[in-house]
């Protein structure tokens, strides 16, 4: 993992999930670049508008993105203060996903701020970039002010195919933890899974990777529902980071979570890791 890529809305302060993304970087040794991406000058004027009002639709977001552009050499600063060996400022105009899903093709791992009030902070809109883009994406919710921690980590286990997927994404992560916690049990298999499917053995693939992982079982009050409960015993367990599986699917360009994504992603006050 030697390629991050940190979306950033704003360019006038560096908000919680970018400072994240540069102590990650310089934790795993790795490149990181931020991405500001712009409304396009064309594509924010009003067709049907008065011929002035449109110049100055116009003039407002070239203004915005010259005041991108210039914000390389303060993101740069940023990183190096961080100890970001390799860093990198890109700027983009058009469509946030479209854009996010083309510079992906050569990074990594995407880091995102959730943030209710933001446009592209939403657990809907993280959902539509996460999928537009095909990484695994850490999402760091803008409150979370704690030290970066990768010591004690997480993992959501439901033996399902994406659960499979965060983790084997996570590895680099989950080998530097001196604490794994397995919130389910090693041996779950969705009820969607039938007895033909090849089984898969959490521990014994953790432990093949030097990785030492201990089983939490989850309790499941009838008034409670599993994202709830994985956020729970994750704070139980003062975990720095969750690990889990990406569930939903898409219509056109709407965004379905499941439940238990939707109530992390909404919910939680922890950094949480998730692949679809």
């Amino acid at each position: 993992m030697k390629d991050i890529i940190v979306y950033s809305e704003s360019f006038n302060a560096w908000q919680p999930h970018v400072a994240y993304a540069a102590h990650l970087a310089a934790a795993l040794d790795a490149s990181l670049t931020g991405a500001c991406i712009c409304l396009s000058p064309m594509m924010s004027a009003p067709i049907y508008e008065a011929p002035n009002l449109a110049t100055q639709f116009i003039d407002e977001a070239c203004e915005l993105l010259e005041a991108a552009q210039a914000a390389e050499s303060s993101f740069l600063a940023f990183a190096c203060a961080h100890d970001v060996r390799d860093a990198a400022w890109q700027v983009a105009d058009g469509y946030i996903p479209d854009s996010l899903a083309l510079i992906a093709n050569w990074h990594d791992l995407l880091v995102l701020g959730r943030n209710d009030s933001s446009p592209w902070g939403s657990a809907s809109s993280i959902g539509e970039i996460m999928l537009s883009c095909g990484l695994p994406a850490v999402i760091v919710p803008e409150t979370w002010d704690r030290p970066f921690s990768l010591d004690r980590i997480a993992i959501a286990w439901n033996g399902s195919a994406e659960a499979i997927r965060a983790i084997h994404a996570a590895l680099p992560l989950l080998a530097r933890a001196s604490h794994v916690i397995v919130l389910g049990h090693a041996e779950d298999r969705t009820p969607q899974m039938n007895r033909w499917i090849p089984g898969f053995d959490l521990q014994g693939y953790l432990h093949r990777h030097g990785i030492q992982a201990r089983s939490v079982p989850l309790p499941m009050p009838e008034d409670q529902d599993i994202g709830a409960a994985l956020l729970q015993v994750a704070m139980q367990e003062q975990a720095d980071l969750l690990v889990m599986g990406g569930y939903g699917h898409t219509r056109l360009r709407e965004w379905v979570l499941g439940g238990a994504t939707r109530e992390v992603l909404q919910r939680g006050m922890m950094p949480v890791w998730m692949r679809h």
